[in-house]
């Protein structure tokens, strides 16, 4: 194509100002704005200093040589720094064969292995709509990766141990009377999550009662201070009575010690609940559309650091203070001291996470691990990875950590353990719901079965959902609107679902007569330029992206190319084209946006209806 030609001519040109480097990662193209005369613009601000020229001088410098050159490039206009192209009609006439022609919008394979770990819940609950975001953007990139040409190693690690499932345990134990998830026709994870709900409303209601006792209120008498009311007091004190006076804290931490200790009754009710659990998640994970190819688990990685630390102990990495405990000093990269072992020996999450990644090199021999973590763990990940450089890990410069925003809802944060968390699986019942009754509020007549219709609204909802949540840059925290979401107008997933059905009833309309010649078509409109400059940068836009582990660059994309291709439906005749040959061109260029549109909304994990 054109591109590769004009990066070829400005390498050429710059070869001894550069000194032979390539300079294609400095050269950006983009459609030429609709105020502009011109098809494709080019920066040229990477190049000033090489021209020794101002931009505008630079600008005409490198026009010049690309219209003298490239037999495709018809004129050239500069307006400030940028380079705007003008093409022929036979360039424009040959990028539609070319696209039409394509076999495959992947990208050719590359060597690089790439482990991305997402999702990592906890057994104590369901999957929320925090959860949905993290495995979205999981999702997402991994399919973007491998639409790049990388081999990916989708991974999590479920958080299965620790005292939060101790509670859920502790509290059906109690509370449960026998039931089960199929006895009482409840999700496993649900089933679960609502003991862990039950535990610390039980824990409240004695945590009140301990509150007005002479025990409770002589506390608050001996240590209260001026200006703190009894609630602020006992609001703070919370954790100190859970781990000093409370009976349900003490029966918790006493499940938690039996587990330690593999107490075979304890273990096998741990067994049993997290079973619950797994049968849960898989189902929502399958309606999301996401998969894992190799799952770790807490309650085997616990413990694989503590050998790591011994050994970095003996080899000066580590320092142990007089209680035992052991620590790393990172104040020399802008960090602190970092305790990887209790003073009793138990390892904290550092130590786990450090055993984990060797493990994962050693499972897998990738150097390049990406973690998608929501971004309260910023701190957490410059640690591990500063010390994985201490300890000269061959991987160690290959490690990032994909930070993101929470997502909170119109009405404000949510709250595992008071129960006032989205459930993913009733979001997504919800946004499908709103997706119906959307059709419903348009009058949309189908001539199709019940069944066939609730399959497309799962898919525009779905849709919705994904859509929503991937569009917004990761680093941004966000208000997920499950209304918003399904708007069939504007930046929205049901938007773009709509250009491809369009596209559809177009093909299906077409009476099979494509009889002319598209390679016959004069002169190609604006519009129609304008899609196939987007049809031809589809794959830099996938390179950048997958760069970047930013999915919300194919979300862009998706949303640009369907808006053009609703001006285009509008602003000219397809079907009944003034010329056959006219015709033709803007028929197949249909079917290479529809193709477009298809794989870049499957990167999201996004499926297009036929019909909507």
């Amino acid at each position: 194509m054109v591109e590769s030609k004009i990066t070829e001519q400005i390498n050429l040109l710059f070869k001894e100002e550069s000194g032979g480097e390539d300079l294609s990662s400095k050269i950006v193209f983009s459609p030429t704005r609709k105020e502009f005369e011109g098809d494709m613009t080019l920066v040229v601000f990477p190049f000033v200093k090489m021209a020794k020229k101002n931009p505008v001088e630079t600008a005409n410098l490198i026009g010049e040589l690309l219209k003298t050159e490239i037999t495709e490039i018809e004129d050239y206009n500069v307006i400030k720094g940028f380079l705007n192209l003008s093409f022929s009609n036979a360039y424009w006439i040959k990028s539609l064969g070319l696209q039409e022609n394509l076999e495959q919008l992947n990208l050719p394979a590359k060597d690089e292995k790439i482990l991305i770990e997402f999702s990592s819940p906890n057994t104590n609950k369901p999957l929320h709509l925090g959860h949905i975001r993290n495995i979205l953007l999981g999702s997402s990139t991994s399919n973007l990766l491998k639409a790049a040409g990388h081999e990916v190693v989708n991974t999590q690690i479920v958080n299965d141990r620790g005292i939060a499932i101790c509670k859920s345990m502790l509290a059906w134990s109690k509370y449960g009377n026998g039931d089960t998830p199929e006895s009482t026709s409840i999700k496993g994870d649900h089933f679960v999550g609502k003991y862990y709900v039950l535990f610390e409303t039980k824990f409240k209601e004695e945590y009140a009662l301990w509150q007005a006792s002479p025990e409770g209120q002589a506390l608050y008498e001996s240590e209260k201070k001026e200006g703190v009311d009894q609630e602020t007091y006992f609001k703070k004190y919370k954790n100190n009575y859970f781990n000093t006076y409370s009976t349900l804290g003490k029966e918790a931490k006493e499940m938690l010690q039996k587990w330690e200790a593999k107490e075979t009754e304890t273990i096998a009710l741990w067994e049993q609940m997290n079973g619950w659990v797994y049968a849960g998640f898989d189902e929502t994970y399958e309606r999301l559309g996401a998969e894992f190819d190799l799952l770790y688990y807490e309650s085997d990685t616990y413990i694989l650091g503590k050998d790591v630390i011994n050994k970095g102990l003996e080899e000066g990495s580590f320092y142990k203070k007089d209680d035992g405990s052991v620590w790393i000093d990172l104040e020399d990269v802008g960090l602190d001291h970092k305790l990887v072992l209790r003073s009793d020996g138990t390892s904290v999450y550092m130590t786990q996470d450090i055993g984990t990644v060797d493990k994962r090199y050693e499972n897998h021999g990738t150097k390049k691990m990406i973690y998608v973590v929501a971004n309260e763990q910023d701190y957490h990940f410059k640690a591990l990875f500063e010390i994985c450089k201490k300890l000269n890990r061959p991987f160690a410069e290959g490690l990032y950590h994909l930070s993101y925003g929470m997502v909170d809802l119109p009405e404000g944060k949510m709250k595992s353990r008071e129960g006032t968390v989205v459930d993913a699986d009733d979001l997504m019942d919800e946004v499908i719901n709103e997706a119906k009754l959307n059709a419903e509020e348009r009058e949309v007549q189908l001539d199709i079965s019940e069944a066939e219709k609730n399959e497309i609204y799962r898919k525009i909802g779905l849709g919705a959902l994904k859509y929503f949540m991937l569009k917004v840059g990761p680093k941004k925290r966000m208000v997920f609107n499950p209304k918003d979401s399904v708007d069939m107008q504007g930046d929205t997933g049901p938007y773009i679902q709509n250009a491809y059905v369009r596209i559809q009833s177009v093909l299906r309309n077409m009476n099979g007569s494509e009889s002319g010649d598209y390679k016959n078509y004069g002169s190609p409109e604006g519009i129609e330029k304008d899609l196939l400059t987007q049809l031809s940068l589809y794959p830099s836009i996938i390179e950048e992206a997958a760069a970047a582990y930013d999915p919300s660059s194919i979300a862009a994309y998706a949303y640009q190319l369907s808006r053009s291709y609703h001006r285009f439906y509008h602003d000219v005749r397809i079907l009944k084209a003034e010329t056959p040959e006219a015709k033709a061109f803007r028929l197949v260029l249909s079917k290479c946006v529809a193709r477009n549109l298809k794989h870049a909304m499957a990167i999201l994990g996004i499926e297009m209806p036929e019909k909507m």
